[in-house]
């Protein structure tokens, strides 16, 4: 995700006072205490089993005595973070940080080059094309222009196939509710075509530009109330007619929790429409247009596992992990695309495939190979791959191409080297650099390292290690140790901008390789997820004893990091182990599970958590549900909660039940800290000064906690 940036230095900490940093008010007492929740106790009897559930009226944000809590709240966290010593000098050194910029590959349509690319001042990044590999960049799309308070983003965008048009959607405050616009790229302006509703669009150009295949989801009012999340369909949409009118393609009579994407061959005769059910299944389906009423023909539904369709000279090729954990590459016959005709293009390896890329008339693949990132490409009628070096431990965050074109661009990082993207020319079997991000950042003092350690149940897992060469293994070392674990989401090496500041203060950062995420493959996945869940707080636990066992830290200087399903991650370990850790950062959290998929659009996440409303799946969220497993009397580590006020993915509920339940529950003098931000969301799209006043709390919390000095290495 890219971090926009400040406009200036003088800009940006007035933005920080009047964004996220207020403080007391002429005659205001401190607080001395946070803001009580009283309990109000409702028990539901599930499974024959009754759930306490003191503080379910924080759920409704509506409820003006929720908001006057959740205002103190903040108030609360407010003083008691301004007061930390040194702030001013760790946010001027955050703002340096994460002016450093990023830049996308660019989409090439016919020796146009289209990329995002943020830096400097810019809250947001921009839209640009090169109308040539070699000439001067233009800004089509301005996000900063639409907001002064740099809370419009750019959610995604598709060029056509002849680069004369862009269709792209536009959210505000974090929400991630996009509004689709098309422009004309040679006019510069916007068509009058705007559709609304278009969250995550999966959009296919028809190749004469006459329209184009895209998502969207209902407006307000036209399904049952909390349902506007889900009922995801695919419309087809003519230039120049109303979108109302646009006839619905795929989705009616479906179920409302499904989430199609759309993809059209390079002569725009086959269309497909992929079906995901969660992270581990899907299906796919294909119509060919140009047949009188076309039907749509199934290429495979019912099957456990996960199926991605890419055309290749009007060939289809499926990458699944149906029978191959690591996944491979079947050739299908769109004329008769059945499974039981598919033959293998590219066998399942040791590596994971990651992802396809359909470019030049071949496949490109990106593989995780214990974590980092290979390229290889796939050419039909050669049974070979063909690898693409890649230098050292690191990721490919992005890879692009076009079927005319005999060229694909990467961007590439690793915990040292900024975003650069490059350029392999198939015709001379090369890479050249693009474009790189300069960082001024001197990355020489410090080190990886990739370390094994065992899990409860004896599974290996690995972990990345940055810090200071050299560093004493006295057991005294400040760490940081984050996880995701889930989703089949890997952790892999890229560039932080903000680790920096922990690293120059001496401090470590762990990173694992947590079951749940893709590292090892669906097997992998599998291992983390529905009643397997607690293999995920194995692993962390483990990695958490793996570093105090070998003398890298003590409990008393180890903080713990995670959002979202991280977020859930260390909410989980901290109530079954709270005396591992002196400080807990969890962010944007899932932490109710009993009944986290009644609100937003958690109920396309049933596939991977399950639901307490079955009888079979209760028992194991019960057990790890962090809200639920809070215990009277005992000593928690310090916590500091962040959450959003228009976050559509993870209801802030989650925050402030959990917040609540904690203050109540906790018997030592270690702060409970929530901090809800406004106009803001899951983090997609966060603009630069919301971005500085979260990382300013972050690491001043735990800087504070570990008893680190804010200018030790400075």
């Amino acid at each position: 995700m890219t971090r926009p940036h400040l406009s200036s230095r003088a800009i940006s900490c007035l933005a920080l006072l009047t964004l996220a940093l207020p403080t007391l008010s002429p005659g205001q007492t401190p607080m001395t205490m946070p803001p009580v929740a009283p309990a109000r106790m409702v028990v539901d009897t599930l499974h024959g089993v009754p759930v306490s559930d003191p503080y379910r009226w924080l759920e409704d944000w509506e409820d003006p005595g929720v908001q006057k809590w959740t205002f103190a709240q903040n108030d609360y966290t407010r003083q008691r973070l301004q007061a930390l010593p040194g702030r001013e000098a760790l946010s001027s050194r955050l703002e340096s940080l994460l002016k450093i910029g990023f830049i996308t590959p660019p989409h090439p349509r016919h020796q146009r080059y289209f990329y995002t690319k943020r830096e400097g001042d810019q809250n947001q990044p921009l839209l640009l094309m090169q109308d040539g590999l070699f000439r001067t960049p233009v800004v089509l799309i301005d996000p900063n222009s639409i907001s002064a308070e740099g809370i419009a983003a750019l959610d995604w965008w598709y060029p056509s196939d002849d680069g004369k048009f862009i269709a792209y959607g536009v959210s505000r405050g974090g929400s991630e509710i996009s509004t689709l616009y098309v422009l004309d790229v040679d006019a510069r302006k916007n068509l009058p075509d705007t559709i609304p509703y278009t969250r995550a669009a999966s959009l296919a150009w028809d190749p004469d530009n006459v329209g184009f295949y895209y998502t969207r989801h209902p407006a307000p009012g036209t399904v049952p109330e909390g349902e506007e999340a889900y009922h995801r369909h695919v419309f087809y949409h003519t230039l120049g007619t109303n979108p109302a009118d646009d006839p619905k393609v795929w989705g009616e009579g479906r179920p409302m929790d499904e989430w199609p994407g759309v993809t059209l061959s390079e002569d725009g005769r086959l269309l497909l429409i992929q079906v995901y059910k969660g992270a581990t299944s899907s299906e796919l389906y294909i119509r060919d247009l140009y047949e009188p009423d076309p039907a749509f023909d199934t290429i495979v539904a019912g099957i456990d596992a996960l199926f991605g369709g890419y055309f290749v000279k009007g060939e289809l090729y499926v990458l699944t992990n149906h029978e191959a954990p690591n996944f491979r590459v079947m050739k299908a016959d769109p004329k008769n695309p059945g499974m039981a005709n598919w033959t293998v293009a590219i066998p399942e390896d040791r590596a994971v495939i990651e992802t396809v890329t359909s470019a030049g008339e071949r496949l490109v693949l990106t593989y995780l190979d214990r974590a980092t990132s290979r390229i290889k490409f796939f050419t039909p009628g050669r049974p070979a791959l063909q690898d693409i070096s890649l230098p050292g431990l690191g990721s490919v965050y992005e890879l692009t191409g076009s079927p005319a074109e005999t060229e694909i661009y990467y961007g590439y990082s690793t915990y040292f080297q900024p975003p650069a993207v490059y350029r392999y020319d198939f015709t001379t079997g090369q890479s050249m650099l693009f474009e790189e991000v300069q960082s001024g950042i001197d990355a020489t003092p410090y080190v990886l390292e990739q370390v094994t350690y065992n899990s409860k149940d004896g599974t290996e897992v690995t972990m990345f290690l940055v810090h200071r060469k050299g560093i004493t293994l006295d057991g005294n070392n400040p760490v940081l140790l984050y996880g995701y674990g889930g989703f089949s989401s890997p952790i892999t090496p890229g560039f932080q901008r903000n680790l920096y500041l922990w690293l120059e203060q001496g401090g470590v950062y762990a990173a694992a390789n947590l079951r749940g995420g893709n590292e090892y493959g669906e097997a992998w996945h599998r291992a983390g997820m529905l009643d397997q869940k607690q293999n995920v707080y194995d692993d962390f636990i483990a990695a958490a004893e793996w570093l105090i066992n070998n003398k890298y830290t003590s409990p008393d200087r180890l903080a713990i990091m995670g959002g979202s399903n991280g977020g859930l991650l260390v909410g989980a370990v901290m109530v079954q182990r709270p005396e591992l850790f002196r400080a807990v950062v969890c962010s944007r959290p899932l932490l109710d599970m009993v009944r986290y998929d009644k609100f937003l659009i958690a109920k396309l996440w049933i596939p991977e958590y399950g639901t307490a409303d079955s009888a079979a799946q209760f028992p194991y969220l019960y057990a790890y549900s962090p809200y639920h497993n809070i215990k009277e009397g005992v000593e928690y580590p310090a916590t500091l909660i962040l959450t959003a006020d228009t976050d559509t993915r993870v209801d802030p509920l989650h925050a402030r039940k959990f917040a609540a339940r904690l203050q109540e529950a906790n018997a030592s003098e270690n702060p409970i800290l929530l901090w809800v931000e406004t106009q803001a969301g899951h983090g997609q799209g966060a603009p630069l000064t919301k971005t500085i006043a979260e990382y300013t709390d972050i690491w001043s919390f735990i800087m504070w906690q570990l008893g680190v000095t804010s200018d030790k290495g400075q």
